[in-house]
């Protein structure tokens, strides 16, 4: 039996590796991704391009003026005199925010008075406008709590007392806050899964197309004996990749790396019984390459959307969180990300790795059923 399946991974191998273009799409279009996600796919949100409109020019709005400037979140680009220029870098996306100064900022604030501060904030991204929109209100609490430290009233914010509560945020697992650190595992998860399902499923087909699938099903090989002559190739390619994309996401991106290795392959090696079992699925009821490439991208398209990887599962409506239960991609995140970030192992993510197995195994079993019976 393992000479006849030998043969076939031999096959397989060669057939995938005679094709240049192939190892191109193999190996260098993964890498590619890596680097376009790794510095594409990010909500971090710095260097926020900023105007101000200071009717006021007083010390006190040119203090505020220059905290702005001083972050490492906006950068003053133009200053404007009227409303029109204002509506002008607005409408042009020119600028996310615009500081707007009233007339009698400075007096409001030297009489105790509420002294009024305008953000106006291009809202097209509302995630973007949230963020500038805190960021600006931390600016503005920092400059006012130095303001009354220094003897100064201000009232820019209610303030009950001073000194108040001592509130320092301590974040763990990702201490500067980098989205790349939370995009990286993820990415390296749709590596994975693009790669083993597309060239599992493509690999079957063609031997449909070319007319030799007839010729192996009445060779000696037994129906598993070619299934796991399909498999292994591909399980190993992608094994292949995860070393080299973590190494590159660890290497060049700084990614942390705190888990066990051991674990993360025993995972992916889990997870490749479901993306395989799916190119096989794909494979059987697929007549054509292109039947199975469109096929292959209806799977895994969904499934990216439902994994956590760019929306949080908690967020989506309750009935489509029930279906994410049924995408193993939902599970391999969590384990990434637990593995690379929290360096927590099989004691904690015990749960997700027994919900690979068993959706693995149960696409794994049905699909070589379908594909027994298509044989036969």
């Amino acid at each position: 039996m393992w000479e006849r399946v030998r043969s076939i991974i031999i096959k397989e191998f060669r057939e995938t590796f005679r094709d240049k273009r192939m190892l191109i799409i193999i190996f260098i279009a993964p890498l590619f991704q890596l680097f376009v996600f790794g510095y594409a796919a990010t909500t971090d949100v710095n260097h926020i391009p900023t105007a101000v409109y200071n009717l006021d020019n007083t010390r006190q709005s040119r203090d505020v003026i220059r905290a702005f400037s001083y972050s490492k979140y906006f950068d003053i680009k133009y200053y404007v005199y009227t409303d029109a220029e204002e509506e002008k870098l607005i409408d042009k996306s020119r600028v996310d925010v615009v500081l707007r100064f009233q007339r009698g900022f400075a007096r409001d604030i030297e009489a105790g008075r509420s002294a009024a501060l305008q953000l106006v904030v291009d809202g097209t991204d509302s995630n973007t406008a949230a963020v500038i929109l805190s960021y600006a209100s931390q600016i503005i609490e920092r400059y006012q709590i130095a303001a009354l430290e220094g003897g100064a009233r201000i009232a820019l914010k209610t303030v009950n007392a001073i000194p108040g509560v001592d509130l320092r945020a301590r974040a763990w697992f990702n201490e500067n806050l980098e989205s790349r650190y939370f995009f990286i595992p993820g990415v390296i998860a749709l590596i994975i899964t693009i790669m083993s399902l597309l060239l599992t499923a493509m690999a079957i087909v063609r031997e449909k197309e070319i007319g030799t699938m007839e010729q192996l099903i009445v060779s000696p090989l037994k129906p598993y004996e070619l299934i796991m002559g399909k498999l292994i190739p591909f399980a190993v390619i992608a094994l292949v990749e995860l070393v080299i994309v973590t190494v590159i996401g660890v290497g060049w991106f700084r990614l942390p790396f705190r888990g066990d290795i051991i674990f993360l392959f025993l995972c992916i090696i889990t997870f490749l019984l479901t993306s395989s079992g799916v190119g096989l699925l794909i494979s059987t009821i697929s007549s054509t390459q292109q039947e199975a490439m469109m096929s292959t991208f209806l799977f895994f398209f969904p499934a990216i959307l439902l994994s956590g990887f760019m929306f949080p599962i908690e967020n989506m409506p309750r009935i489509v969180q029930y279906i994410t239960y049924i995408n193993p991609l939902r599970y391999l995140m969590i384990i990434l990300r637990g593995i690379f970030l929290k360096g927590i192992g099989a004691a904690i993510l015990w749960p997700q790795l027994c919900a690979l197995l068993v959706i693995g195994l149960g696409v794994l079993i049905f699909s070589t059923l379908k594909f027994r019976q298509q044989l036969s």
